[in-house]
This record gives C-alpha cells, structure tokens and sequence, in this order.
C-alpha cells in the first residue's frame, strides 16, 4: 500500500496562491500564545509490564517512550481542553469574550455530538461563537491551524482558539501490548490573531500544506462505534471499540511522508533546510524521527522529542510539543520553525512558522 502527496500545477496554484481581504490587503496570522495541559496520573513502562508481557527495554528500543499521562476515569477530552485553552487564553494577554471561533481536533470526543468544541465553548463562558471540532487523528492540529488561519484571514474572525486534545486511553485495549505502550493523553491549544507580525514574541503561520489517502485507512481504526458498526454486545465482544494499528506500515508510510511533506513546505516558500531552527514533528515513534533526521540531514537536536514523557497524544502531539518550544526560546525572532505530522485516515501535514 502507498501513500502519495497530491502533485500538479492546479495543486500548487491554489495552495500557494496570497491570501487576502476583501480589499485586497494580506492578512497576516500568527500563533500569539499556546497551553498545555497533561493528567497528573503517570504510567511508566515498568507499570505496563504488570499488564502485559513486555519490558521497559522491549518498549524504549522500539518507541522511545519511557512513561505516558494517563486521565482519570471522569476526565475527559473537553476536560482537558478547557484546561489547555484558558492556559493559552491567558498567556495571550485575552479573555473568553475575545474569542470569536473555536476549532478541537479530537479522535476521542467526549460524545459522539455536540461536538467537543461546542462543550468548550460553554464552560470557559464563550457565548454564540462559531464552534466546532475537526476529526484527523494525528494530523488534526495542522488541520485545525489551516483552517483557523483561512477563516481569520477571511476578515470575519479576529481571535481564534484551537485545541487538540485526546484521551486515548478510553479506546485502547489494555491487553495487546503492540498499542496500549505508545498512547497517552493530554491536550495543547493556541490562540491565532489576524493582524498580528513576526518578531514580537509571537510566531507568524506562513503557510501549510495538508494532504490525505484514504486508500491507507484500514491500517490505524477503530471500526466500532460509527454507522457501520454500531455498538452492541457483539461488537463489545470483539473489541471493535479499540483503537487497531499495522505498526509495520505506518512506520514506513510516515517517515517518507513526513520527509516529503517537510520538504514540500519549504521548497514552496523558498526557504532553505538550513534556515530551519526547530521541526516539531508529531511523537508517534523515535525511530521515526531518527530516520527522518537521518533521511534529511538534520540534526537530531533541531528535532523537539517529547514523546519520551508523553508517549503519542495524537492531535495533542503537535501543540504540547510547540508549547514545550516556545517555553524553552527555542524559536528566535526571524527563524523557522516546521509543525508536521501524520495520522489516520491516512492524513498528513506540514506548517511553516517564523518567529
């Protein structure tokens, strides 16, 4: 099975083409501030072995993951939201009341509908602003900052919040130890502002580039729970509700998507590889990001890693990665920064930042 990013002129013309107002003007959109938020519950890969037969040596030399959040069993993933984005509300110097759109990522909403945004919305005390959520799996947060970037950039929508947020710990099977060592839950948010300009402590969204195959579906689901398989004790029975992965095939289908998709992004923006001061790439695997490091010629400590502590959060990934960059000054005024990421469906993507 194979993966390929979209090619041809149209493609290109229509994704790179200026985004502009009405008028004309270029609007400018950047990320003002970001949260975080983690469960205070962790699992290290010495507890998992009390549930599954494996080793802390089995699990780091194949992931890297040492320890994972886990949620407690009446948290959720708008619990977690709320969290991360009054965090990122806060830091950017705004209150609720400014907020005029809200967009989650999330593969575990609280509920099938209303949306996990919409219970967002309510309980930081936001009142009849456009909400809604975005299902891309792993790829959701650079899903989320498109389309957060286009509608501010339409001039309808000044301030917008955007939260990938995830407790994947609700359908994973916590006995088949090829999945239940790599996930973990958590939730990263941001606030975008149109108007705003590099340099001041924020970072400019310069462009971004998103793709999907569905063609790839069949090798990260969870078939249970939808239309097709609706929940009853059958499919309870056989674990339809937990999440299902070819490890083998994501591997290979990630690392050169990841790389292509990087590459894609700069080449089209004409910025050098060597401009780029940090990748954040999305915590699925180390041995995915080595190889890419490898694959580009990047050295690993422009890699942000985090998946050590956090395991694989999903849409979470990207931005508690990003919010761990900008605490650490690892993005200067002026330098470039590269958001990418993989993820069911199969989906991908890849933003160009500058600070």
């Amino acid at each position: 099975m194979s993966a390929q990013l979209p090619t041809g002129t149209q493609a290109d013309e229509l994704a790179s083409a200026a985004r502009v107002d009405p008028g004309g003007a270029r609007q400018t959109v950047a990320i003002r501030a970001t949260g975080a938020y983690t469960p205070e519950k962790v699992l290290t890969n010495n507890e998992l072995t009390h549930l599954v037969d494996t080793s802390d040596e089995w699990i780091v030399s194949r992931t890297g993951i040492r320890e994972r959040r886990i949620a407690a069993p009446d948290e959720t993933a708008a619990d977690m939201a709320v969290q991360a984005g009054a965090r990122a509300i806060e830091k950017a110097g705004l209150s609720p009341a400014d907020i005029d759109l809200v967009i989650v990522a999330t593969i575990t909403p609280d509920m099938p509908f209303p949306s996990t945004a919409c219970l967002v919305q309510t309980r930081l005390g936001m009142r009849n602003i456009c909400a809604f959520d975005v299902e891309a799996a792993c790829s959701g947060f650079i899903y989320i900052t498109e389309i957060a970037t286009a509608m501010l950039q339409s001039g309808r929508f000044r301030h917008a919040l955007i939260i990938g947020t995830e407790k994947l710990s609700s359908i994973l099977d916590w006995n088949d130890r090829s999945t239940c060592v790599l996930f973990g839950d958590g939730a990263g948010a941001a606030v975008l502002s149109r108007g705003e300009q590099h340099g001041n402590g924020s970072l400019s969204v310069l462009d971004t580039r998103l793709g999907a195959d569905g063609a790839a579906s069949n090798i990260l689901y969870m078939p249970g729970g939808g239309s097709r398989i609706p929940a009853s004790a059958e499919s309870l029975a056989a674990g339809h509700h937990f999440l299902k992965m070819n490890g083998r095939e994501v591997f290979k289908i990630a690392i050169r998507i990841m790389e292509q998709a990087t590459r894609d992004i700069l080449a089209r923006n004409d910025v050098p590889l060597d401009r780029v001061a940090c990748i954040i790439p999305h915590q699925a695997n180390s041995r995915i990001i080595e190889m890419l490091s490898e694959r580009m010629q990047v050295p690993m400590d422009r890699f942000h890693i985090n998946l050590d502590r956090l395991g694989n959060t999903s849409a979470a990934s990207v931005p508690l990665a990003l919010d761990e960059v900008l605490a650490q000054g690892k993005i200067a005024s002026g330098e470039y920064a590269v958001l990418v990421a993989f993820g069911a469906g199969l989906t991908w993507g890849a933003t160009l930042l500058r600070g």
